[in-house]
């Protein structure tokens, strides 16, 4: 049990201060010389950075107080602890290292993209740990932790949105800043939901045939995949056919559906989107 707990605190540390460091990087050399409002506790943060020079990782700590303690119960303890391993790490990264490499003041629009894109890596290399640096994270996790069915990105790109309206009123004061940082927030949300669940994406088929068994064995022998046989029956005609369900990848998709209309042209195809395949021959849970 003890070598287990310290085989996950290595995997851990590595984790946290790879998404640390790109947080603190998006957040402190790219949104703040941009004066880009920005999501979250660290949105907030960087509005006290901007009006009153208050270090953007010490009033993050500070703000994830009155949250933490809010969301503590809904959470957990493991969850709690575990993250606020990672809070002290993002929020010391972003006051002890961020500020010691060169802030980005060129094109607005690359500098929009370059804090999505790696504050949007950084928070899903925790989130896939299962920690968070705090604040919306909780905020976020707890909402999630009572609505299963909402993806994070959404949830985030919400919350985000309210706390980018708060530093263009306060701070920027201008429409573009504003715009920027709805870009951001909807870049943040989009790369992390594709590092979390795209990673496993994949394709759903289900084909109604009269051949089911010639149609699995021909996926297995021929893409090395397998499928399941269910028996359905007509709604209108009741007449009984074979269901074959088959997951796979993106670049098989192409060759099954060529397959199977080469085994029965007259079977019935329906291809789905699968946001998240879990299982052998896929991502393992």
């Amino acid at each position: 049990m003890g070598n287990n707990k310290a085989e996950e605190l290595l995997k851990d540390v590595p984790a946290d201060i790879i998404g640390g460091s790109l947080i603190a990087a998006g957040v402190y050399n790219f949104a703040a010389a941009a004066e880009f409002p920005i999501a979250g506790v660290n949105g907030i943060a960087l509005i006290f950075y901007q009006l009153f020079g208050l270090p953007i990782g010490t009033m993050s700590l500070i703000l994830n107080i009155p949250i933490a303690l809010f969301t503590f119960r809904i959470l957990g303890r493991h969850f709690f602890l575990r993250s606020l391993k990672s809070m002290l790490i993002a929020s010391t990264l972003m006051d002890t290292v961020a500020p010691r490499f060169p802030v980005y003041e060129g094109d607005r629009l690359l500098a929009a993209l370059c804090c999505g894109v790696l504050c949007g890596i950084g928070y899903a290399l925790i989130f896939m740990r299962d920690s968070s640096t705090g604040g919306a994270d909780f905020i976020t996790l707890s909402i999630r932790a009572r609505r299963p069915h909402l993806s994070i990105g959404n949830i985030m790109f919400v919350l985000d949105v309210i706390v980018i309206l708060m530093g263009t009123v306060l701070v920027s004061k201008n429409m573009e800043s504003l715009i920027y940082g709805i870009i951001i927030a909807w870049l943040l949300s989009t790369v992390m939901d594709k590092l979390m669940y795209g990673i496993s994406q994949g394709k759903v088929a289900l084909i109604v045939t009269r051949n089911g068994s010639e149609i699995c064995l021909a996926i297995s022998r021929r893409f090395h995949r397998g499928s399941t046989l269910l028996k359905g029956n007509g709604g209108y005609t009741k007449e009984n056919r074979d269901v074959v369900l088959c997951a796979c990848n993106k670049k098989q998709m192409y060759g099954i559906r060529r397959l199977i209309k080469e085994t029965d042209p007259s079977s019935f195809l329906v291809i789905m989107e699968s946001s998240d395949v879990v299982g052998e021959g896929f991502q393992k849970e």
